[in-house]
């Protein structure tokens, strides 16, 4: 086996820390040992169905210990993970399900009927016995105990994770074994975790941010402490009863977290062994660095910029988060960043230029997608004008992030803008095209509709829908309609009818957006 791969670590923590915890939720926990014996049963299960070599699994569940053994469970076997964030609606998942080919979902109580509404035809295992039918992790902890045998390369597929694109469709980009291995190599080298650090599991395991807690807590024989963030009270509880160390955040947690009165929180000495906090997926506004300042006031703030097509770029140094905090940092080690115009010369001090990421962390391209994976997996050749190629290898590849930024005099870098009008809100990405897809499909009495984000400090953008028809329509109406097709996090927040919308003077048949947000700022 490979020693670039997560089994590794989960084999290594099992042999050197059997006792210790591995991971715990409210009242249950699991030590090292025990989660190993559990991942190995899942993992025989699976090996059991005999699916053809990199065959997907889908992974659709809420949060628990058991989406943690099944994550591991996959990644023991040489099928592909495909995790579905459980606020997917039912056509959602069905268009992942199709486009990368799931054989087999493992789900629970709460989202099997969603999978049976699609009518999948591949193998269903259920989390909690709820069929006869359906086999359950119950009957597979007590049935299947032989002993497992592991054989992992690091450079296969591991995981397959979807986000949404210019197309309006999601895409999912693909990540090897031994990109995850060295995403939590880095992640614990430049943050110093140690084996006495409780990792808080407040992230969903949907995206490569929330996975990597997993990872680290692995490496480090550390202790994950999972927790679903519903109500700030208990969330501070959460970091209290389980005496959290490390916080990995979005913004729009740290905005949750403070949304009321201060004078309710518990006291910031019941804060003083949470010692390092990460944040990433959006920007991050001096008002949450000052509540997280003087609630963890023991805390180094790292503000962390990723990638869809890579793990991460750049993190702001902890002692630049007051000076700089509009900065996303520098380069993370192993990674070198350029910034290049559009004739591929570099760009000046403060001169904008899409960013290029050259060197580790780098994935593999996306699923199914030749197009967009041309369109950012490119040729170092693409900075044969800002470094000497000569010697270096003519068929290396780089990121060419679409992400336009500049750096300033001390190296710093800062991010302007998206090259596509991408909405990011609440750490998920979310494209205009696929709600105003849904919007052509199912409210035909809509005429026009223009989707955009515009910035709101709290989620970084909010979701604004302005629509012609030939009258009004409520917006309570609209927005059930979409709540039916998409999920919370992409229907709009803000709903405005227009009798007509403005369209591109180039282009007749597109609507201004620009001349739209003006409009709405202004009001």
């Amino acid at each position: 086996m490979s020693i670039n791969c997560i089994r590794v670590l989960l084999d290594n923590a099992a042999v050197s820390h059997p006792e210790k915890i591995a991971v715990r939720f409210n009242e249950s926990k699991l030590s090292y040992a025990e989660l190993l014996s559990r991942v190995n049963h899942v993992a025989l299960y699976l090996q059991e169905l005999d699916l053809p070599k990199g065959s997907r699994i889908g992974l659709y569940s809420n949060k628990d210990i058991s989406q943690v053994i099944a994550i591991l469970a996959i990644l023991s076997t040489d099928y592909i993970l495909v995790p579905l964030t459980r606020l997917l609606k039912p056509e959602q998942v069905q268009y992942i399900i199709d486009d990368c080919s799931i054989k087999c979902v493992i789900t629970d109580k709460l989202k099997l009927k969603s999978i049976e509404e699609i009518d999948f035809d591949g193998h269903i295992i259920s989390i909690e016995t709820v069929d006869k039918d359906i086999p359950s992790f119950e009957e597979i902890y007590k049935y299947y105990n032989k002993p497992f045998h592991c054989d992992i390369n690091g450079h296969e597929n591991a995981v397959i994770t979807y986000s949404f694109g210019l197309t309006g469709t999601p895409k999912g980009i693909v990540i090897s074994h031994r990109n995850l291995f060295d995403s939590a190599r880095v992640v614990s080298q430049y943050l110093n975790l140690n084996e006495s650090d409780v990792i808080s599991g407040l992230l969903i395991f949907n995206l490569d941010y929330g996975l990597n807690q997993i990872f680290c807590a692995l490496l480090n024989k550390a202790t994950l402490a999972l927790h679903r963030f519903i109500l700030p009270e208990e969330f501070f509880n959460h970091l209290i009863n389980d005496q959290v160390t490390v916080l990995p955040l979005m913004p729009v947690h740290i905005s949750q977290m403070f949304d009321e009165d201060l004078h309710a929180r518990p006291t910031a000495e019941l804060f003083d062994k949470v010692r390092t906090i990460t944040s990433s997926g959006g920007n991050v506004t001096e008002r949450m660095i000052d509540h997280c300042e003087k609630t963890f006031r023991n805390a180094r703030f790292y503000s962390m910029h990723g990638l869809t097509e890579a793990f991460r770029s750049t993190y702001l140094d902890p002692s630049q988060i007051k000076i700089r905090p509009d900065s996303i940092g520098k380069a993370i080690p192993d990674v070198e960043l350029y910034v290049i115009d559009e004739n591929g010369l570099e760009c000046a001090a403060r001169e904008v230029g899409e960013l290029i990421h050259r060197g580790s962390y780098i994935y593999r391209g996306f699923w199914n997608a030749p197009a967009e994976t041309a369109e950012r997996f490119k040729s170092v050749q693409i900075l044969k004008n800002v470094i000497d190629l000569e010697g270096q290898l003519a068929d290396e590849i780089v990121v060419a992030t679409g992400d336009y930024v500049y750096k300033d005099e001390e190296g710093y870098f800062y991010f302007v803008y998206r090259r596509d009008d991408m909405i990011k809100t609440s750490g998920f990405r979310v494209s205009p095209f696929e709600v105003e897809s849904v919007v052509t499909k199912h409210l035909p009495q809509i005429q026009q509709c223009a989707v955009f984000g515009m910035n709101n400090p709290l989620i970084e953008e909010e979701i604004v829908m302005v629509y012609s028809a030939a009258s009004e329509i409520s917006e309570k109406e609209i927005a059930f309609e979409l709540k039916k097709h998409l999920a919370t996090y992409m229907v709009p927040s803000r709903i405005v009818y227009r009798k007509s919308l403005p369209l591109v003077q180039s282009d007749r048949n597109q609507i201004n957006k620009e001349e739209l947000k003006q409009e709405l700022a202004e009001n």
